[in-house]
This record gives structure tokens, sequence and C-alpha cells, in this order.
């Protein structure tokens, strides 16, 4: 694990939540269901980035470009439309998914823009067909409390959410439409983070207050955080698309540990003129147990080296919990050219590659013992093309901390991904029209209010927060029944639902919400008894259906005569236990209180 940062130390962290809506897309009105199954048909499509508002090509539009990749999209009728295959212009923007964001916008204390116009964002790496993602800023300089401190809200935007990745391939990608077009609202806060647990407390936050509108998609990916890190003598890092909140201090944290590892290095090594000698080492291999390299001249491959001056030991550094700086270089050179990576000398030898031939190579090159190597095999112009990325990114240990996005990991850690985009990526949406902001915003009622509230009801601490998180509106709408707790509303449609779930492996999504009422309407009326709940949600859920008479409670003179008949079937037993087994067996039909007495008087009578 990396090692504790604590608030004493020097770090500086900004994160952009990117909320998905629940409601049609942004400017179509397709439904926003994500679909995976069979698309009914599939468009091949190439993508070239051009020139934006400051006559420049982006950086990162430029590299994605340079992988000279097609892209596949799937296509599904009932979800898609010629506006995700980019054939005709964007609609009207929802106004729906607006009015939500906006909301999300004034419960973080933010000024509403006057005029909201669309912008242009070039994107060419395959996600979205257009080769731009539409986006609109709709208001600035909010800020959100935590613990007393004040982090600020510079920017909330509303976008369209990108398609869904569905496989990478060498030569092209293939991405899912469904997802395209959702909308999606950005929030952006300030670098006021000064700690990675406070990075998650302020994602959790907003999150919460994204949540509290009920119109926001839940799962995992309808809610991602770009993380911004940097620390003093290092580079703004920011890691792509977090989905997991507990990881969000890991990254966190790893994060800034990365930056003072490559600080350190750079502090330590000697600079050097690398030279850009890229080196044919086939011929050493041509007898070689690794299995890469078989692989690669399997396929017709190459195995090519560089020399980097002064890099012995470094490569073999730890910069994240298990990676290291040569795994950086790896990393670059797997993502400009989709190699499966390299070995270098600081690891070698191993993986089939012999003392002899680790010599050979360091022959080869001219190695002294203070230099280093990296070999990368695969067919040649991939690994030529590979090979210049490692080279690019070995320059930059000089430089200590590049400038670059990065991707989040399962286990905490991050990987290379792409350059850090610029201002030219942006431009103005000519296809939508400005909208003025002269309409009323409902103010939202949080959920931490709600909890609140929902305590003043008699509900517990927890219930109250997992009830007004999951189940408000329901909860509200079944409020009113005179001899119905508030807390047995809750208990039943939250914890007694998810308990019969983990007991049955029944699908509670498929219970409707009419059949609560019933249930509350009949136990209301003292109909039936709470116990009896748990056998009418079963059988709903088995049948779809149920015939609510088999459970109503029996009169006092139908519960005695049954009762008398039970337990003369039960002769000779304590008569507490008795009196629990008679509780047991009747509590389904008739009130406990009016079971005890029953049994009681019977008890009575047939031990005098």
């Amino acid at each position: 694990m990396a090692g504790k940062i604590t608030a004493k130390e020097e770090m500086r962290c900004g994160l952009e939540i990117h909320q998905q809506l629940d409601t049609k897309k942004l400017f179509c009105r397709c439904d926003s269901e994500i679909r995976d199954d069979k698309p009914d048909l599939t468009v091949k499509r190439r993508l070239r980035a051009v020139a934006g508002e400051t006559e420049e090509i982006d950086i990162a539009a430029r590299y994605e470009m340079e992988k000279e990749k097609y892209f596949v999209y799937q296509f599904y009728k009932d979800c898609n439309c010629l506006v995700e295959l980019d054939e005709e212009p964007p609609h009207e923007m929802n106004m729906e998914a607006l009015k939500i964001a906006l909301q999300i916008a004034k419960a973080l204390n933010c000024t509403i823009v006057d005029e909201i116009h669309v912008m242009r964002k070039t994107v060419v790496d395959g996600s979205n067909t257009s080769g731009f993602q539409r986006t609109a800023l709709i208001a600035r300089n909010g800020f959100l409390n935590i613990k007393g401190k004040k982090i600020s809200i510079p920017t909330v935007c509303l976008e369209e959410e990108a398609c869904k990745i569905v496989e990478r391939r060498d030569d092209y990608d293939v991405y899912n439409l469904t997802r395209l077009g959702i909308p999606l609202v950005e929030i952006a806060t300030g670098p006021d983070i000064s700690t990675p647990e406070e990075a998650a407390e302020v994602a959790e936050a907003i999150g919460m207050i994204c949540r509290s509108t009920g119109k926001v998609k839940r799962g995992i990916g309808t809610i991602r955080q770009d993380i911004n890190v940097s620390v003093p003598g290092g580079n703004r890092i920011e890691i792509k698309g977090a989905s997991e909140l507990k990881l969000v201090a890991e990254y966190v944290r790893n994060e800034v540990n990365r930056q003072k590892k490559l600080i350190e290095i750079k502090s330590r090594i000697v600079n050097a003129d690398i030279k850009k000698e890229f080196v044919d080492l086939t011929s050493i291999f041509s007898n070689t147990k690794s299995k890469v390299i078989q692989k690669a001249f399997q396929e017709k491959g190459s195995v090519i080296g560089l020399k980097l001056d002064n890099f012995s030991g470094f490569l073999g550094i730890e910069l994240q919990p298990n990676k290291r700086l040569g795994t950086e270089l790896s990393d670059y050179a797997k993502a400009r050219a989709g190699v499966s990576g390299l070995f270098h000398s600081d690891e070698l030898p191993n993986y089939g590659i012999t003392e002899y031939e680790v010599n050979e190579v360091k022959k080869c090159l001219g190695c002294r013992q203070e230099d280093a190597f990296v070999i990368i095999a695969g067919p040649k112009e991939k690994a030529m093309r590979a090979m210049e990325a490692v080279y690019e990114r070995a320059l930059l240990v000089y430089e200590g901390v590049p400038r670059e996005v990065r991707q989040p990991k399962d286990d905490g850690t991050t990987s290379y991904q792409r350059p850090m985009p610029g201002a030219a990526r942006m431009y103005p949406e000519t296809d939508v029209r400005p909208i003025i902001v002269n309409f009323e915003i409902p103010k939202i009622e949080l959920i931490d209010d709600k909890a609140r509230r929902y305590e003043s009801l008699g509900l517990g601490k927890d219930l109250a927060y997992l009830t007004a998180k999951e189940k408000p509106e329901l909860f509200e709408k079944l409020l009113g029944f005179k001899n119905v707790k508030p807390a047995f509303i809750a208990e039943t449609i939250l914890p007694k639902m998810l308990e019969i779930k983990r007991r049955t492996n029944l699908d509670i999504e498929k219970f409707e919400e009419k059949y609560f009422e019933e249930i509350f309407s009949l136990l209301d009326a003292g109909k039936i008894t709470k116990h009896a709940i748990d056998e009418i949600i079963i059988e709903i859920l088995k049948t779809g259906k149920c015939d609510y008479s088999n459970f109503y409670v029996l009169s006092g003179k139908e519960l005695e005569g049954e009762i008398k008949a039970f337990l003369e079937r039960n002769k000779g037993k304590d008569k507490k236990i008795l009196l629990n087994i008679t509780i047991n067996q009747f509590k389904k039909k008739a009130d406990i209180e009016l079971i005890t007495r029953i049994t009681n008087n019977l008890l009575k009578k047939s031990y005098e």
C-alpha cells in the first residue's frame, strides 16, 4: 500500500463529477436505456482532428488521430436515431434535463448564467460519432461546505454522454450508441481539496445533492469522477472516469506518491542526451525461450531496442503499488501503438530472457554500467512506433511529472491514457440555439434534510437516511394511514424487501407500488396482521397476484375454536412453551395480544 499522506503535507486536488440524468436524451427524444443485446445494425466510421477556434489542432485530438483507428458503432432502433449517427442535426435541448441540472447548480449555491450557449469539444477517440461532444456552461461561482471548509464550485455544465466502449482492438474500437446523448451534469470543484479523505467526502456530498433531485440514474458508471491532483514541483494530472467512490481517496493517495517519486527521480538522475537510435536486435533472440518474443516471431515480428543513458536502477523504482517507472514507459508504448508491453534491463534476466541475451543486448547497444535499455517485440512498424513513445516518455523523466490524463484501475492505481487536452478543442455549436434562463427553478430538498424530517416521524437515523436516499417518493406516497406507523412503512418497503430478496432470490424490482398501497390499506383496516405481510409479498412476487382473503384475520370466535383444537393436539407440553408455539402458529391471522389472552384463558381452564 502507498504511504499515508497527512494534512500537513502539501497537495492540491479538484474534482469533476459527471452524473447521468434519468430523462430522455439531451438533443433528441430517444429513450436513455442502455442496451447490451444484439444491435439492429452497425456503422463503420473514421474520425480526424481539425483545427478549433484557435486555429490549432488540440494535442489530445492529434494523439488519438495518429493511432489510425477506425470505429464500429452498434445502433438500436428504439434507443437511437439519426442524431446519434450524426446524420441529422441536434434537436432543441431537453428542457427537463436542463431544469434538473439547474436545480443541482442552485443547491451548490451557484449563480445561473443569463443565457446558455452550447459549445463543441473536439473528441476523436471514437466515443462520439460527430468527433465532438456538445457541452454548455449553465452556472458559475458556487460552493460546498465540507465540515466547515468551503470548497469552491467554479462551473456547472450540462453535456451529452459519450458512447459506451464494447471492445478495443489494435486497429479499431467497437462502441455502443445507446449511451450516447444521455444528459450528463458536470460539476467542477476548485483545487481546494487538501487530503485524499477530503476528496472522497466532497465526491460523496456532490453525489448526495445530485441524487436529491430524484431524477438521476443509479448504478455503476452512472456517476463518474475525474480527479485532478498535483503536488509542489509536480504537475496537474487528471485521473479520468473513476466510478468507485470507495477508491477516490486511494487514487489521490497513490497519485501524490507517484508524483513525489517522479520528482525524486528527477533530482537523482543525471541528465543526458538520449540518442534516438532504435536498434533491431532480432538476431540476438533467434533461440530465445521468451514466450512473448516467440509469439512476435510467429507473427513475423522483430525485437527493437533503445539505450537509455544513466537510467540503470531507475526503471525498477516503484511509483505506485506494483507499478514502476518501467511501467510508465510501457503504458506509453501500449497507448501509442497497441503493443502488449516491453522489457527493461532493471527486470532482466527474467521472463524467459537469459543473462547471455541481456549481455548481448548491452553489447549491441553500447550500454555502460550506468545505462539501461528497453526492448519491444512485435510487428516492426508497430514496435518502432511504440519505441517512439518510450523515447518521448524517457525524455520527460528529466522534467519530473508530465501533464497527462491517466486511467483508473480497480486496485486504486492508474495508468497513462493520453496527453492533457488544451483550449484548442473548444469551439461554438452552430446547430443549437441559445437558451435564455427566464423560468423558475424549484428548490430541491436535500437527502440529508429529508432524512432529518423522516427522523421526526419516528424513523431511526439509519432507516431515515436509507429511505430518503432510496425510496422517498414511495414512502411519502404511503404516509397517512391512521393505524400504520411511518417507521413500519419504511421498514417494509426497504429492509424487508431486501431481506426477502436475499432469502428467496425473487426479483423485487417487479413488485409494483400499488401492492404496497393495497397491503397497508388492509393492515390499516385491521383485515390482516403485519406478520402476514412477508407471505403476501412472496406470493405476489411468485404469481403476480394475491387472494388477500386467505390472510384475513380470524374473528374472536373462530380464533378461539382453532386455538382450542390446536391445544388439544399439543396436550402435555409446558404452558410457556405452548403459549409461544400458539402465538407463532396464529400471529399471521390475529393480533398477538388477542392470541395471548385466548390461549391463557384456555390453558387456565385445562390446568384447573
